[in-house]
Parts: structure tokens; C-alpha cells; sequence
């Protein structure tokens, strides 16, 4: 008989998977709350990634300090998962380019990512893709670093499609409060709100399109902020909404009693991962041939959505039983 094959070999080409990353961004611009969320991280695991921020952190005439304080954590113990990663100043801004020789040249190897803001469009992204790439080379760090970009404004949308496409970009993330800004109060305030953000047309619209185009290139589509934040059942409720039906797989998250709610709502359920791992532990005994399991047909096509809710279950911190996790991972934890 034939040697039992892993799931993410049977059932995906090359390029069919989507990164491998964490549900969770938490963004964080000031030394002490970074800090934190270092302690949090550590005490709950790489269930989040860190992305230290220089463009609204930076205070003015500071920014080089600023960077540098950035790349300093990155590269420090307390970077124990390599799961940190740092916002920089929009493409435009002046300090665009020293941000990034500052961090791709200290940090390049211990960042899990950079984040562009505020792209006008295409060409933008391609342009700062272009500069990192260039600093990467002549400093000999950060060849590989990923590449997340956010979306908020008209151009950026209206581009979405070619952005997701292009190799270097890992994740695509809304950016709630400047693309209400951008519509010069033709948006409500309440566009902005956990609630309205997804009634409004013109908001909804724009989460559709982005989480769309990043499943249509492979790449991890990030939901916005909840500005609520001491109302947890306001960004559980949100987190469950962007996760069940907005398609997103990520999601922001701007204060440390965000990081738990969210993490939860993007989790499966237990008797979701439990359905998933009996379906596809028959499936790999069966040769990845189709089966039946409680009288419904399972294929090819129906493995490939619950493989992923038990990389889902595993990107979250569920547990998945040892010799469950051998079979399908080869390996124990």
C-alpha cells in the first residue's frame, strides 16, 4: 500500500497556500505598551504577531529614534517566536526611506514583516517594494522579509486585485478610519463604528473587495480595527462577523484585552476541529480517494476546507491530540 501522504502535500499545488500566520495583529507605537505586548505574547504564544509602529508612533522630529528603538526589540530575546514585525512611515513621507534602511538594516533578519501604509496606489507599492528590496541587497539583511500593505485609500482599492498579486505582499490589511476619512463626510461617524462598519455600503464594499482579491492571489486578508476597545462583546462580535462572513482570516487589534477575543472568534470550534480531523485522517487512510462519512461524500475539494479549519484550530493555540497531529503534521506539537 501506499505511504500515507500529509495533507498540505496531497491536497495543495505550489502557491495554493496561503502564508502561514498568526490570526491576530497587534499594533502597538510606544516603547512601554511594545514591551507588554512582548509579555503577552510570551505568556500566551505566537497566537498574535507584534507590529511595532513607527508611522503613528514616531513623534515628530523623533522618528530616527524612533526606528532605531524599533529595530532594537526586534532584535532582542524578548523576540522569542519571531513574530514582530514593524509599520513604516507611508511611501511619500520623507522619513519613508530611512525607516526602512534602519530596519531591514539592523532588524531585517528578526522581522517577520514590514507593513506599507497608505498607498495611493499600484505604483506606490511597487515603488517601496522596489526600495526594500534594493536596501535588503546592499545590506545583506532581509531578502526574504515579507511584505503586508494596508488599503485606505480610493487608489489603493481600486488596485486591490493587481496589489494582492504581486509576490511580495503577504497580507493585505483595511484601513478602516482613513477610507471613511477619504469620503469627506459623505461616510458617517458610525461607518467607523464596531457595528456600522458593517452596514455601511460603501464600507462593506471595500472589506468584500479587499478580502476577495487577497483569497483570489493567495495572500491573508486582515480586518480592521474596533475603536470600542474596553467592549469585548463588541470586538467579539466583530471578530466572528469578519471571520464567518467577511472571509478575513486576520485582524487587527490596537489594545492588549483585544488579543483574546479576537484570537477566540478565528478559532473553530471544538466540535468543528474534531469533524476535520476525523474527515481527514479517513481521507489519508483512504489515499485521499473520496469517502463517505455520516452519510455525506467527501472529496478532494471538501478536504482542502476542513485541512484548513485544522490549520485554522492549530494557527490559535487549540490543541490537537499527539497522535492526531502526528499523521497530519508528521511531527508532535
Amino acid at each position: 500500500m501506499p505511504t500515507a501522504i500529509l495533507p498540505r502535500d496531497a491536497l495543495f499545488d505550489d502557491g495554493d497556500v496561503a502564508p502561514d500566520i498568526p490570526v491576530c495583529d497587534h499594533y502597538c507605537g510606544v516603547e512601554l505598551r511594545m514591551r507588554k505586548s512582548l509579555e503577552l505574547q510570551a505568556e500566551l504564544g505566537p497566537v498574535f504577531d507584534i507590529t511595532l509602529d513607527c508611522e503613528d508612533g514616531a513623534p515628530i522630529g523623533g522618528e530616527a529614534e524612533h526606528a532605531q528603538m524599533v529595530a532594537e526589540i526586534a532584535l532582542s530575546p524578548n523576540n522569542r517566536f519571531g513574530r514582530v514585525g514593524a509599520r513604516v512611515h507611508p511611501f511619500d513621507h520623507p522619513c519613508f526611506a530611512a525607516d526602512v534602511d534602519t530596519l531591514v538594516g539592523r532588524a531585517g533578519d528578526r522581522l517577520a514583516y514590514l507593513m506599507i501604509p497608505k498607498p495611493r496606489h499600484l505604483a506606490d507599492v511597487q515603488q517601496a517594494i522596489a526600495h526594500i528590496e534594493h536596501v535588503a541587497r546592499v545590506q545583506g539583511r532581509g531578502a526574504k522579509l515579507p511584505l503586508h500593505a494596508l488599503i485606505e485609500t480610493h487608489g489603493a482599492l481600486r488596485d486591490v486585485q493587481a496589489i494582492a498579486a504581486l509576490p511580495r505582499i503577504e497580507s493585505l490589511s483595511f484601513g478602516l478610519m482613513d477610507f471613511v476619512s477619504a469620503h469627506r463626510g459623505a461616510i458617517p461617524k458610525v461607518g467607523m463604528s464596531a457595528r456600522g462598519q458593517f452596514e455601511h455600503p460603501l464600507v462593506v464594499r471595500a472589506k468584500l473587495e479587499i478580502s476577495a482579491a487577497c483569497h483570489a492571489c493567495g495572500k491573508v486578508p486582515s480586518h480592521c480595527v474596533v475603536t470600542e476597545f474596553k467592549d469585548e462583546a463588541a470586538i467579539q462580535a466583530a471578530a466572528t462577523r469578519a471571520s464567518r462572513e467577511f472571509g478575513y482570516t486576520r485582524m487587527w487589534s490596537i489594545h492588549p484585552a483585544q488579543v483574546r477575543p479576537i484570537v477566540e472568534a478565528f478559532a473553530p470550534s471544538t466540535a468543528e476541529v474534531d469533524e476535520a480531523i476525523e474527515i481527514i485522517l479517513a481521507a489519508q487512510a483512504a489515499h485521499w480517494a473520496p469517502i463517505r462519512h455520516w452519510d455525506t461524500l467527501h472529496d478532494r475539494a471538501s478536504y482542502r476546507y476542513f485541512w484548513q479549519v485544522i490549520e485554522r484550530a492549530r494557527r490559535t493555540g487549540q490543541p490537537i491530540p499527539a497522535e492526531a497531529a502526528l499523521r497530519l503534521f508528521g511531527h508532535i506539537g
